[in-house]
């Protein structure tokens, strides 16, 4: 596949490379397991079938796939197993919104057409992220790709669900759930957004049973009223001690219920007193337990009243019937009066309703049992998460672990494997044929069944993902090989629903840990540290980010599914503002070095398009470098072959590779990827492109021996090969391109170099007296730049070089580097001056002991210098004077958010520093006047 000799095209063009490159990576298998190394598995966290690549999963991926193409080039025998999860809400709305668009619901289909319906469905459209996944360069085994609904996984899900029920884990019961009254289904906390919104506090009136007054009732949602068992205070609330254990008059009921003593009442909120309703809120259901109250449950599936009400509220949708409610206790006299009140409101994520805690029968699994193994896994290590302080947030919550209610009111899923008998016994079984057979035993005689409509939370068949994906029940060769996994990379927020559930169900149906190691990523956010969504009109779209996308579509995409115009119109005007010529097109490669370079363990990344236009400057200054290399090598000849001398800024570059080599593999291991990336970006551009390269150049264009330029040239291309194996896993297609010119005059066999091996650092070439004289060498070549720079002379005039001081080493140095003294430093002379002379005026750096100086006259217009430089002060103390203005003002500080005043202190200490320097600067003129 190489093709040595080949040049480069005059610029890179990511487009025109990644999707080539892909396909053949693809195509060639490249990405399944190779080799007889150690194992190395990674799980895709599986994305909704429904989804599209968002930032978040851009960063996860992008680290996932540095990790699998890291360890595949390290040759260990490396899995990345992905797949897509059936996301069953989801799924289901958008079906169902399909058919409401032609008129009909999913009950007009009926069950078995509506999920035949679905799976047409994602054969149709399901496979987007996957697609775009591959558009980022995910190195997945895509040949061994999983369905959470897959027919295999499925039979494992149900061996599973019967095998805990057999045990005594798996149970039915009446329970309160967060409850989506517009999808009707209990839906997980994961699944419900808590949001502060504008409300009210009702302050009701209770009559106590007996007429001798009445209590104040505070309550945010007076609808419930009719549901409530109890009025509770606090035992040691004085004003109430005395009315523990008698009896209020419900308004509205006409029932008769009892004031308790609970210490879950806080005397200090609303009046002290607190309705209780233990068939509608969590909290109450625990004091109804503990006081062996009612459930009253009052609404039905849609959140309409139900026949448990008065008849006068019956049918009437909740939030009408509060408005009733509150003006039928007005009309009483009962209504003490409405207080304006903030308070965190329940929303279910997909449908946007107002979430009601629901009494109803559910499937659980009893956790408790399942909790103690998972934690004792964490505490003795077989399990370490990174950075380790995740490991006291896993603690935490298994320590509170509640039973898990695993039904879903669904037909999209894993329908539960339960059948009932005509008098609503049930059979838990693989198939209906074993339910049949247990049924027709406990009977006697062979009965009708009816399945279990529901189908289990998708968090139970993602709780199986590491192991069921490997072929689990069956002792597969995979299985044998991959599980116990290495490594699970993924976000904070679901160590809860997806980790720790992961954690139990390994060790219960293997034995095993399902993973070595978690390592905890932080979220991306926007520039300003803001959580990116639609509403603030600030998400960016990483195939946006890859690919370019004009104005006018940008704008269209973040306004096009908003119901507020005005809303809509600002986030336009803010598009418009912030991408005049809308997004350009940065390549894979840039975007996935901007995520793992902004990767720091356990903190969220600031995602900044400076940044990536940043890593696009540095694709380009990669591509040019190889470019040029590619054009000294002569052709026919092969730079391996021969006698080659190696220089000592030769020796210093390959002793750089090995400690970047080091520190890098270092940094993969550790998951640290911003080290990584810094490491190679500083090697790479800093190293190799900006002083390596021009430190070549006077030996492969002066009167040097054939042995040092055949040593400049083989050292050319093999660090760059090198350097191009150790950024493929961050950067692949860039790098497989220039590689396929470049291996092959290096001296490197193999088809890709995603086969390539990883390099190995060698400590014995690691030169310190040659880091140390090159070191000495660029900072000369420094300094003369700096005084370029600070002087404002331009960079091609040659200069007269005066040097003073120093010792005998320096002098020797200066003549063995003379040749790159005078080409990187562009200098015409250099000359020595005697311990005592009087140097001419000059501007002076130190190097150590040794002084270079730069005489001046005739170079520079002291009084023009003097003139700008005193202008450019006059302007930057105006503009400090208005920062620390504003930072002096107590109203900005107190009342801006806490970033913008940040920004306002960091931007005052750069001002301060630039005025420094600028004073440095006239303080040398002065010198020269």
């Amino acid at each position: 596949m190489h093709e040595t000799g080949a040049e480069l095209d005059k610029q890179f063009d990511p487009q025109a490379c990644e999707s080539r490159w892909y396909r053949q990576w693809e195509a060639r298998g490249y990405f399944a397991p190779q080799g007889a190394g150690a194992p190395y598995c990674i799980m895709l966290p599986p994305p909704n079938v429904t989804g599209t690549l968002h930032m978040g999963h851009a960063f996860q991926d992008t680290l996932m796939d540095t990790l699998t193409r890291y360890h595949r080039m390290a040759g260990d025998r490396t899995l990345w197993q992905p797949g897509t999860d059936h996301a069953g809400i989801a799924t289901q709305m958008v079906v169902e919104r399909q058919l409401e668009a032609g008129g009909q619901s999913r009950h007009d289909l009926g069950r078995a057409n509506f999920v035949q319906r679905v799976w047409q469905w994602r054969a149709e459209s399901g496979g987007t992220i996957v697609r775009q996944m591959r558009r980022l360069g995910a190195s997945c085994d895509w040949s061994r790709e999983r369905f959470t609904l897959d027919e295999p996984l499925s039979r494992a899900v149900t061996e599973v669900f019967v095998r805990l029920y057999e045990e005594g884990l798996i149970y039915r019961g009446k329970r309160l759930v967060n409850w989506d009254p517009v999808l009707r289904t209990a839906v997980s906390d994961l699944e419900v957004l808590s949001e502060e919104e504008d409300g009210f506090l009702w302050h009701l009136r209770y009559p106590l049973a007996d007429g001798s007054g009445h209590l104040v009732v505070a309550t945010t949602r007076p609808e419930t009223l009719l549901g409530d068992a109890a009025v509770a205070v606090h035992p040691e609330d004085e004003r109430y001690c005395h009315l523990i254990g008698r009896q209020v008059k419900l308004p509205l009921t006409g029932r008769e219920i009892p004031i308790i003593a609970d210490d879950y009442v806080d005397p200090a909120f609303g009046t002290g007193c607190v309705k209780i309703t233990p068939a509608h809120d969590f909290n109450d259901y625990a004091v109804g337990q503990r006081h062996h109250l009612p459930l009253i449950n009052v609404f039905t599936e849609d959140a309409h009243l139900n026949d448990n009400a008065p008849a006068d509220y019956r049918g009437l949708d909740r939030f009408e019937v509060r408005q009733r409610i509150v003006a039928d206790l007005e009309a009483q006299g009962l209504l003490e009066k409405i207080a304006p009140h903030k308070l965190m409101v329940p929303r279910g994520d997909r449908s946007k309703a107002v979430i009601e805690p629901y009494l109803t029968d559910q499937w659980y699994v009893k956790i408790q049992p399942l909790a103690e193994p998972a934690i004792r896994a964490v505490e003795d290590g077989r399990i370490r998460f990174v950075p380790e302080n995740w490991s006291k947030t896993y603690f935490d919550w298994m320590h509170r672990i509640e039973d898990w209610c695993i039904s879903r009111q669904l037909w999209w899923g894993h329908q539960i494997p339960a059948w009932y008998g005509p008098d609503g016994q049930v059979f838990v079984a693989r198939h209906e044929d074993e339910a049949q057979a247990r049924a027709a035993a406990h009977y006697g005689t062979p009965v009708p069944l009816e399945r279990d409509h529901d189908v289990l939370d998708t968090w139970f068949s993602s709780a199986l993902w590491p192991f069921t994906t490997l072929g689990w029940p069956e002792d597969t060769p995979e299985l044998r090989t991959f599980y116990p996994t290495s490594v699970l990379v993924t976000g904070f927020d679901i160590i809860f629903f997806w980790v720790a559930r992961m954690i139990m169900m390994g060790l219960k149906f293997t034995g095993e840990v399902p993973f070595r190691e978690v390592y905890i990523h932080g979220l991306v956010r926007d520039a300003e540290g803001q959580k990116m969504s639609k509403s603030k009109g600030n998400v960016l779209d990483p195939i946006d980010l890859i690919d370019g996308i004009e104005l006018e579509s940008l704008v269209q995409k973040r306004t096009s599914n908003m119901m507020n115009p005005q809303a809509a119109g600002k986030i336009e005007k803010a598009t418009r503002k912030e991408f005049p010529d809308g997004i350009p097109a940065f390549g894979a490669d840039a975007l996935r070095f901007t995520f793992a370079s902004l990767a720091t363990q356990g903190r969220d990344i600031k995602f900044d398009l400076n940044r990536i236009e940043g890593y696009r400057n540095f694709c380009n200054k990669l591509w040019n470098a190889s470019r040029y290399v590619l054009m000294q090598l002569p052709a026919g000849e092969d730079v391996n072959a021969g006698a080659a001398e190696l220089s000592l800024v030769d020796r210093w570059i390959i002793s750089r590779l090995q400690e970047t080599e080091a520190t890098v593999r270092e940094a993969f291991d550790g998951y640290r990827f911003s080290d990584a990336a810094n490491a190679l970006y500083q090697f790479i551009w800093g190293d190799y492109c900006d002083w390596y390269i021009e430190l070549t150049k006077p030996v492969l264009t002066g009167d040097f021996s054939p042995e040092l330029q055949r040593g400049a040239r083989r050292t050319l291309v093999r660090v760059l090969e090198a350097s191009l194996r150790l950024l493929h896993p961050i950067m692949p297609f860039i790098t497989e391109e220039i590689w396929q010119k470049v291996a092959g005059p290096a001296g490197k066999q193999g088809d890709t170099i995603m086969l390539a091996p990883y390099p190995m650092p060698d400590a014995t070439r690691i030169d310190r007296d040659a880091a140390a004289e090159t070191e000495w060498l660029m900072a000369c070549v420094r300094a003369v730049r700096t005084i370029r720079g600070e002087m404002d002379i331009a960079p091609g005039r040659p200069l007269d070089l005066l040097l003073q001081g120093g010792g005998e080493l320096d002098r020797a140095r200066v003549e063995r580097h003379r040749p790159w003294l005078e080409r990187l430093a562009r200098l015409q002379s250099i000359t020595w001056l005697a311990p005592d002379a009087a140097p001419p005026p000059a501007a002076l750096e130190l190097v150590g002991e040794l002084k270079l100086m730069v005489p001046l006259a005739g170079l520079i217009d002291v009084g023009a210098e003097q003139a700008r430089i005193d202008k450019e002060v006059n302007r930057v103390q105006a503009d400090l004077a208005r920062v620390e203005g504003k930072l002096a003002n107590p109203s900005f500080v107190d009342r801006a958010p806490a970033e913008i005043v940040a920004k306002e202190r960091a931007k005052a200490e750069e001002l301060r520093q630039a005025l420094e320097e600028l004073t440095a600067q006239r303080q040398r003129l002065q010198a020269l006047a």
